[in-house]
């Protein structure tokens, strides 16, 4: 229960993104589903474990896998910067799109891909779709901004891309 309350000084001392240079890794299993590894949470990675949290905060020193897991939580704070620099519409806008994806998307895409509503939200294509280009944020001046091309995609269009993506792994 405790777990709850730890994330509470994270979002009170929290500053806008556009001040985040770099996001720390901190244990916190109550806030994560299991399977997933990291969640970006007002300048901050949260962990179920220690070890998780290690190869985050190692970061591009680490090996190619915790580099690719860093930079797609760092393109998370650079969609943040990218929606008025502000935290709070980052968020609303994450779970506009996972609620409009939950509650439209058709039975076949249900079908054809378990959580859906995660891995089509316009935020995460991107940032699984560019985790592994260790150099994109540096070419992205203006910020992350493919998020933006996605979310005016239909939902059979966010599948294919996504198919394409994951079909050679």
């Amino acid at each position: 229960m405790r777990m709850i309350f730890r994330v509470i000084p994270i979002m009170w001392r929290a500053v806008r993104p556009s001040l985040t240079a770099d996001m720390p890794a901190v244990v916190n299993t109550f806030w994560l589903r299991k399977g997933y590894e990291g969640l970006t949470f007002f300048g901050h990675i949260l962990t179920p474990t220690q070890q998780e949290a290690d190869r985050f905060n190692a970061g591009e020193s680490g090996d190619r896998m915790s580099a690719a897991m860093k930079n797609h939580e760092m393109i998370h704070l650079r969609q943040a910067q990218a929606c008025h620099d502000s935290w709070l519409l980052f968020y609303i806008l994450y779970i506009w799109y996972w609620l409009k994806i939950k509650c439209t998307a058709g039975r076949s895409v249900r079908r054809q891909l378990k959580h859906a509503a995660y891995l089509l939200n316009p935020f995460e294509m991107e940032a699984y779709g560019r985790m592994n280009d260790l150099s994109y944020l540096k070419r992205c001046e203006s910020g992350a901004q493919e998020w933006r091309t996605y979310a005016k995609m239909s939902m059979e269009q966010r599948l294919q891309i996504y198919k394409n993506n994951h079909k050679h792994r």
